[in-house]
């Protein structure tokens, strides 16, 4: 299949996106929601026409609460600011009503410890579930040792799902920088779905590898096994992608605004998984065979 015999291209593309987002994250870092930084946040809709922005900005200055406003819907705000106190929260909506009436339609508040635990816990957790995939992987493979041996099919899915967490995480970066988004547990959470939608992909491909080795003539390439196997599962594995896309970019349209950095993150995630599992996993297990078939000719020369 072309997916086997132009891997290189592939792989360039992979190290442009990966690098990119860490570029990125270098350079502009990550924009942390109050789950990690500690702060609140609340959101109001207006039931006629919402004030001017500028206005609002000036009239929320006296109370010292360094909020950030940002527009939503058709007649709403969001306004982030730091932690604040009931008194301050009712200075606020004081100050919000002056402006017509008004609904409150959610309002949150998180300490900076508690945002501080977020943040370990979340990193932890990101890190735990990708060792538990290595090791399942190799687990499940462990009869497979020839040409690849298991705990190699293991790294190879390790180095898809990095590449799956990166890239999400590198274009939030870009977009917090220039569009002002976030990242929260919604955030962590997207990536740890990303996580089991793109492994199981990948799992996919090798079981069929693993099933078409058990099959194949003791002369064919393994390289003609992987570009079978990657053929054979090529239409199921963008099919259940599509499907499951569709359903995201509806939900990011119509879901609140709550729920849309979450679907937008699922979104990205889901593509770059799939073109992982497909474009850059499974042939990486070609190029990992030929390595070791390149070692065992260098050793037979060099006797």
């Amino acid at each position: 299949m072309f997916v086997v015999k132009y891997r290189k291209f592939f792989y360039a593309l992979s190290a442009i996106l990966v690098i990119g987002s860490i570029a990125s994250v270098s350079i502009w870092g990550l924009k942390p929601g109050i789950d990690f930084k500690g702060g609140s946040i609340i959101e109001v809709e207006y039931t006629n026409a919402r004030p001017d922005q500028n206005t609002l900005t000036t009239s929320l200055a006296p109370l010292a609460i360094d909020a950030s406003i940002r527009a939503t819907g058709s007649n709403g705000y969001i306004i982030r600011m730091k932690d604040i106190n009931q008194e301050q929260k009712n200075s606020l909506t004081s100050v919000l009503g002056t402006f017509g009436s008004s609904t409150e339609k959610r309002f949150d508040s998180v300490g900076p410890l508690l945002g501080s635990e977020a943040l370990r816990k979340s990193m932890v957790s990101i890190i735990f579930v990708i060792l538990a995939i290595v090791f399942f992987i190799a687990f499940a493979f462990r009869k497979v040792s020839v040409p690849v041996s298991s705990w190699q099919y293991g790294i190879v899915a390790v180095i898809a799902l990095i590449h799956d967490v990166i890239v999400p995480t590198g274009i939030f970066s870009v977009l917090g920088h220039f569009a002002g988004y976030e990242v929260d547990t919604l955030f962590v959470t997207a990536l740890l779905v990303v996580l089991g939608f793109s492994v199981h992909d990948t799992i996919v491909v090798f079981d069929r590898v693993r099933e078409n080795l058990n099959h194949a003539k003791a002369n064919k390439p393994f390289s003609e096994i992987v570009g079978e196997s990657i053929s054979q599962t090529f239409t199921r594995s963008v099919n259940t992608s599509m499907t499951t896309l569709l359903a995201l970019i509806v939900l990011y349209f119509v879901g609140g605004e709550s729920t849309q950095h979450f679907s937008l993150a699922l979104i990205i995630g889901i593509i770059a998984g799939t073109y992982s599992s497909i474009f850059l996993g499974s042939p990486l297990l070609v190029t990992i065979w030929k390595w070791q078939e390149k070692r065992i000719e260098a050793k037979k020369a060099a006797k």
